[in-house]
């Protein structure tokens, strides 16, 4: 039987091909980083950026269903604001009342206008 020979390709063409794969992927790499941050900063044509409430006018908003925590609130000040007395029992994920932190979600039941 004859054996068949391998054919062996040059090492150079070898490492020129893996480096035109890796500039080509480098490069895609970037341009797709570029796309991305591009688009993410600017809103389109018909898209309105959503306003963004700080400070006082934070602590002056509504309580809705979905409530998200400001800095400085409490649990206590949170019931207080929202008539909701319920606060600690409704929201399971809440296990420690004094460790609430800002930008916690909670769930008001009676939602009502800010006192």
């Amino acid at each position: 039987m004859a054996r068949r020979q391998l054919k062996v390709w040059p090492s150079s063409w070898v490492s020129a091909a893996a480096d035109t794969a890796s500039w080509c992927l480098a490069l895609s790499l970037v341009a797709l980083l570029l796309v991305c941050s591009l688009g993410a900063g600017s809103a389109g044509a018909g898209e309105e950026a959503m306003p963004q409430v700080r400070g006082a006018a934070l602590s002056a908003r509504p309580c809705e269903e979905i409530y998200v925590v400001a800095e400085g609130e409490t649990l206590h000040s949170i019931s207080d604001k929202c008539g909701d007395p319920y606060i600690l029992e409704k929201n399971p994920h809440v296990h420690d009342p004094d460790d609430v932190f800002p930008g916690l979600v909670l769930k008001i039941i009676t939602p009502s206008k800010p006192r």
